[in-house]
């Protein structure tokens, strides 16, 4: 049953993760950039007040809200909560134990035009969310796909069924990227460094998840905006320690991620172009799977926000990719590579460290400055990381679930979704990464046709902003495609509560 499943899954996997797709997630992030006038660099200063400085000046960034609505920091939080996962941590050894160091310049790559796919899903996915039955805010790429590419002329049916395909498989993906994988690498880590059985693991995890996610976006909301902060400073601090201590191999760290990224052969050889090839491939799968961007997964809480600006909170999507990968993953890539588990030479893994499995080679790393408190300090980390992606991919699901079946039967989903963490701490780990790298894939596709439909709308509605809010322009804004929703919006607007 195992060999059939992994044949299979191996099959599609190959199919939606082939350059076609990862040459349309690039596509798309370039064309959004260039529509946007390079948004993420030339209004670098702008975003980052807005996001990040605006939580310690702004109250309405983290007030908490009286309706069913979040705060746009809780949305964040909730947000990096399902990116800042195993991907940050196992991703990104994984990346390089089989892409070299190279990969490391492709996720940055992939990460900086990232920024603009991700900011264009969220502006998407504010002027097409409506309220449901249950007063609460649904938003996402079956919206924006239904209601935006569905509603031009001719498109009607191929939106609807995009739409229809993207909750499908992002309710797929929630059990894989959202749910088993993060809990295999929970468990494996947790067993390595102190020898609890995965399946008591498991069972712990079944109701540390189900405690959170049984009581819905609020509660989720609610335990992300104190867990995310605490764990990626915590995983932050440890990595520059580490780092500073091996200060001296940083300079031929990046040496040996430059050359790596454009090295004609593979550090094991082969033919003239293997090695760019590898090192892009897993570069750009491994970001994607780290960041999301692309996949249109986190523009399902970002539309949960008080939000009324769709460019406000689509400048938390930049935020959001730029502290996951170029923050984060970054700190994890030089972490590694500076701490000799990599040849720097030849980007191979050492003995040692191919031994271990690229699962466990960050827990080797910290091992290698703290001793058995390192690798038990990356297994807490990873539990955090994980814990919080699981809590994170809950809503996601929730909400695909919604979009298919309707409100009532998001309690069902919780609740399914609760067994499925148990299923995760028993699967071979290899699998569970392959499954999640195939509903990733699927989820994408659809979704880059949507945003690619849309663009010219997230280029009207960018300059809009701009011209408002840089540029001091007395114009009306664009807040909503719905007009009774852009009637109230212009409102609170006018009243200064964006």
């Amino acid at each position: 049953m195992i060999e059939t499943i992994t044949n299979i899954n191996s099959l599609i996997n190959n199919l939606v993760w082939g350059w076609p797709a990862l040459i349309l997630l690039g596509f798309v992030g370039v064309l959004m950039t260039v529509l946007t006038r390079f948004f993420q660099l030339g209004h670098f200063g702008h975003w980052m007040k807005n996001t990040i400085g605006a939580i310690f000046g702004d109250k309405q960034v983290t007030q908490h809200t009286k309706d069913r609505s979040i705060s746009q920091f809780q949305s964040l939080c909730t947000a990096l909560a399902a990116t800042v996962g195993t991907g940050n941590i196992v991703g990104v050894a994984g990346a390089i134990a089989v892409g070299g160091p190279g990969a490391v310049f492709w996720m940055w790559i992939i990460a900086f035009f990232g920024m603009m796919t991700n900011f264009s899903e969220n502006v998407l996915g504010i002027l097409y969310r409506h309220k449901n039955s249950k007063g609460e805010w649904s938003g996402g790429a079956m919206y924006y796909l239904r209601d935006g590419l569905g509603s031009k002329k001719g498109f009607h049916i191929i939106g609807t069924a995009l739409a229809f395909l993207f909750a499908c498989f992002c309710l797929l993906a929630s059990f894989g990227i959202g749910n088993m994988s993060q809990v295999n690498s929970m468990v494996s880590n947790v067993h390595s460094a102190f020898g609890i059985p995965n399946i008591a693991v498991g069972i712990f995890l079944f109701f540390a998840v189900g405690i959170v996610i049984i009581g819905g976006l609020k509660r989720v909301a609610a335990v992300t905006e104190k867990i995310v902060p605490f764990m990626v400073i915590l995983y932050v601090v440890g990595a520059l320690i580490i780092i500073f201590m091996n200060v001296s191999a940083v300079p031929a760290v990046f040496v040996s991620i430059f050359k790596g990224a454009f090295a004609l052969k593979s550090a094991a050889g082969g033919i003239v172009g293997a090695g760019i090839a590898q090192a892009m491939k897993m570069g750009m799968k491994r970001g994607v799977f780290s960041n999301e961007a692309g996949l249109g997964s986190s523009v399902m809480v970002h539309s949960n926000s008080n939000v009324k600006e769709p460019v406000r909170q689509g400048m938390w999507g930049i935020f959001e990719v730029f502290a996951d990968t170029i923050i984060v993953c970054t700190l994890t890539a030089v972490t590694l590579l500076s701490s000799g588990g990599v040849d720097l030479e030849t980007g191979l893994l050492t003995s040692e460290a191919a031994e271990i499995g690229s699962s466990s080679l960050m827990g080797y790393a910290f091992g290698q400055t703290f001793g058995q408190a390192g690798s038990a300090f990356i297994a807490i980390a990873i539990l955090l990381f994980a814990y919080s992606t699981v809590l994170g991919w809950s809503h996601y699901g929730s909400k695909a679930c919604e979009y298919l079946f309707g409100p009532d039967s998001t309690l069902v989903y919780r609740i399914v979704f609760c067994i499925i963490v148990l299923a995760g701490s028993v699967m071979e780990a290899q699998l569970a990464w392959d499954i999640s790298d195939t509903f990733n894939g699927l989820m994408m596709i659809p979704n880059l046709i949507g945003v690619l439909a849309l663009s010219p709308l997230v280029m009207r509605c960018t300059k809009n902003y701009v011209d408002r809010k840089i540029h001091g322009k007395d114009i009306k804004p664009m807040l909503s495609m719905f007009p009774e929703i852009q009637e109230e919006h212009e409102k609170l607007v006018r009243e200064g509560a964006e």
